[in-house]
């Protein structure tokens, strides 16, 4: 396994490959931000910022989304995956905001979640980037780069991922370290044919000593 050590060494070599790491999900506001962070499940973010203008546009707050035709939203969004039970989740969303917690987002990640469609990683990402509230968000590239570099064992859940992260990255970095991993895991060490031969975290990484030497 790799040591803590290490592991921040090689998040500073992660820093410097990728030094504009940003959340690139479009949102003019915090609820924009949930609304499109719960669209992104099983999904990619180029194709819901392509869906998100025309939903905006027309749905721009809690209050008008709260309102909207079930059906029309769901034309609006029927281009990203699960768009039906995605319509509804967005629209009660939208109605509890309204009635439960007047108008306002959440600020708690345990009240994040009970919203319809907002799970820990989109109450992390959403805490965040809308709120500046530390944490770390584990999607797919976060979990397996995690994985790769050993930093723990393959077997761990998302949650176990993520409470790792916590304990080994100071908390002033959760949220743009997050970042970091999703852009390394992204961009360069892909699910498929990851850049192992040209990577500058070859010497860290098992994962990709065994994948060279193959």
């Amino acid at each position: 396994m790799l040591s803590k050590k290490k592991f921040l060494e090689v998040l500073e070599i992660i820093a410097e490959m990728f030094p504009e790491a940003h959340g690139e999900l479009n949102a003019d506001t915090p609820f924009q931000l949930l609304i499109a962070v719960i669209l992104s499940a099983q999904a990619t973010d180029k194709g819901v910022n392509k869906a998100t203008p025309a939903l905006f546009a027309k749905y721009p707050d809690s209050q008008s989304l709260a309102q909207a035709d079930m059906s029309d939203v769901e034309s609006l969004i029927k281009t990203i995956g699960l768009y039906r039970s995605k319509a509804k989740n967005i629209v009660r969303t939208a109605e509890m905001i309204e009635t439960d917690f007047g108008g306002e987002i959440p600020r708690d990640k345990d009240l994040l979640q009970t919203l319809p469609g907002v799970g820990r990683k989109t109450a992390n990402v959403v805490l965040g980037d809308a709120f500046g509230i530390p944490g770390i968000a584990v999607d797919t590239h976060v979990e397996r780069v995690s994985k790769r570099l050993q930093l723990i064992k393959q077997s761990a859940t998302v949650t176990e991922v993520e409470e790792k992260l916590m304990t080994v990255v100071p908390e002033a970095d959760w949220v743009v370290t997050h970042h970091r991993l999703i852009f390394f895991g992204r961009y360069h060490c892909t699910a498929r044919a990851p850049k192992c031969v040209a990577c500058p975290v070859l010497p860290y990484c098992h994962f990709g000593e065994k994948t060279v030497l193959k």
